[in-house]
């Protein structure tokens, strides 16, 4: 019975080891856009340091000392970087700041979907989730047409998706209707 538990217990380690993993890999690449939650963190200065910051519509937030800070085409790097280069010229020494996603933005699923609309996104989303999440097909759902708009697309795109295609935020889906 021990060795069971041990076993399951490596296994749920893994497990959760593999998703932070995951989630840390999208965070070092993922884009900042309109809608993101990060946390920034000062090493040793509370007061510049921040819980919940919510990137407006322009990708912007406020900052002190700094005023308006553009994310929008960054990474929380690139964010880290501006930070520490601006409190660096005249406030403090050298800085330690971490930046954090904290909550990703929405994507959104429309069409023949029962719950139509914006939902938040999780690493390793993929299509077939998303439909999981705005309740599953409507009884007039295509199970073959599937389309996808990668919100990071300058062009804006509509491409043929599969329910296998990772989805990230921001994307809109849209699940056709059968004519059948």
């Amino acid at each position: 019975m021990m060795k069971v538990i041990r076993i399951l217990c490596t296994l749920l380690a893994w497990g959760l080891a593999a998703g932070a993993a995951q989630a840390q890999n999208i965070d070092s690449r993922y884009i900042l856009g309109p809608g993101d939650l990060i946390r920034v963190s000062v090493f040793g200065e509370a007061d510049l340091s921040f819980d919940r910051i919510q990137l407006n519509d322009a990708s912007t937030f406020s900052y002190p000392f700094l005023g308006t800070v553009n994310a929008k085409g960054k990474t929380v790097k690139d964010v880290e970087y501006l930070l520490i280069k601006g409190l660096r010229d005249g406030y403090l020494i050298d800085p330690k700041i971490t930046v954090s996603i904290l909550e990703y933005r929405e994507f959104y699923v429309n069409g023949e979907v029962r719950n139509p609309g914006g939902y938040p996104f999780q690493p390793g989303m993929t299509l077939r989730k998303a439909v999981a999440l705005a309740g599953g097909f409507s009884e007039r759902a295509s199970r073959s047409a599937f389309y996808i708009i990668h919100d990071q697309d300058p062009n804006r795109k509509s491409r043929k998706a599969n329910l296998d295609t990772q989805v990230m935020p921001g994307d809109i889906i849209t699940i056709e209707e059968s004519f059948f």
